[in-house]
């Protein structure tokens, strides 16, 4: 298995850390290792952004758009040479 250092570690964090290991009864090392496991390992497949859109609007219950009427297509121009 691989290891990691990691310095420059703020003492509020690792204080932090040092309680919340406590508090599930693990060492900090294997504590850290959780965290990176649940953020890294484990992190839901990315949503594209339809999804993302619609996931924040349903909790307001979507929004309804007044769409204007559609018009017929305008002709396309027509590009024919002259000759003079």
């Amino acid at each position: 298995m691989a290891s990691i250092t990691i310095r420059n570690l703020d003492d509020d964090l690792k204080h932090r850390l040092r309680v919340r290991a406590a508090g599930h009864g693990r060492s900090m090392e294997e504590e850290a290792r959780h965290i990176l496991r649940a953020v890294v390992v484990e992190a839901p497949p990315p949503r594209n952004l339809a999804a993302s859109i619609r996931s924040r609007i349903a909790s307001i219950g979507g929004v309804e758009l007044d769409l204007p009427p559609r018009e017929p297509m305008p002709e396309p121009p027509r590009f024919t040479a002259r000759r003079a």
